[in-house]
């Protein structure tokens, strides 16, 4: 079964999926979109690292995203705002990735790939490493949960609790490094912000709890990705863009259907 094609990418978009949806809720809680799109930007330095010392991708992805989340949670606060802070370092790191790229013999033709994912071309090992990435991300914040839940809802509460905002900060942190090394592979480092925002904006307006709300998001991506996949292959679009559009057409009816619930 895993020799079809599609297959394999329906089974990569399945476990992007898993892995963005807890996390994204926190992105849209804790209103850290951009934090995610800087983190994104810079798997691509990391690519351009891991193609020069002929290392594994998911690894110098995961190196260069967690380095910059830790960078941005320890400069943020030291005279810059932190969306500024973001601005620069987001776009700074895409620039340098971009330009350390094209100086490597034949990295050029894989730009596209990097920049928006090639998720037809996924391999058995790359879904090993997917579906173990997205494990683990699952794991670690339902070990972390009522603390991140605490922490991101109620901070006074969190710190009469002695619950350190600090130290549930840099789990989410790991988590969302981890996330980035798990989807470039699928849909980029462009659009990875995207499945980590769009899905939670879709669930928030159906969800009555967190946990809900995080379920709801898992089955938005995991049918965005199915969608996506299927639309781009009867259109012959890119995938990737084509899923986050899908996930996009889910935020639409949702968000039209809590208006009209609203004026009733």
């Amino acid at each position: 079964m895993l020799d079809d094609f599609l297959v394999r990418a329906g089974l990569a978009g399945v476990g992007t999926s898993l892995a963005a949806a807890p996390l994204g809720c926190f992105v849209v809680w804790r209103r850290m979109a951009y934090f995610g799109d800087a983190t994104a930007h810079a798997a691509l330095l990391g690519v351009a690292l891991s193609l020069a010392f002929q290392g594994p991708i998911m690894l110098g992805v995961l190196a260069t995203a967690l380095l910059m989340a830790l960078l941005v949670q320890s400069l943020s606060g030291r005279g810059l705002a932190e969306d500024t802070l973001l601005g620069v370092l987001a776009h700074a790191s895409l620039a340098i990735g971009l330009v350390a790229v094209s100086f490597l013999s034949g990295a050029r033709l894989d730009l596209m790939g990097y920049l928006f994912g090639d998720i037809l071309a996924v391999t058995v090992f790359d879904l090993a490493l997917i579906w173990g990435g997205a494990v683990a991300v699952i794991a670690l914040l339902a070990w972390r949960w009522q603390r991140l839940l605490t922490a991101t809802l109620n901070p006074d509460l969190a710190q009469a609790s002695g619950i350190s905002s600090r130290t549930e900060q840099l789990v989410l942190t790991v988590a969302l490094a981890l996330t980035v090394a798990v989807a470039i592979k699928a849909v980029g480092a462009l659009l990875i912000g995207a499945l980590l925002i769009i899905p939670p904006a879709a669930a928030r307006p159906l969800a009555r709890t967190p946990e809900a709300m995080a379920l709801i998001t898992a089955v938005f991506g995991s049918l965005s990705a199915i969608a996506g996949l299927a639309a781009s292959f009867h259109f012959d679009t890119p995938t990737g863009p084509t899923i986050v559009c899908a996930a996009a057409a889910m935020f639409c009816i949702t968000a039209l259907a809590a208006r009209v619930k609203i004026k009733r």
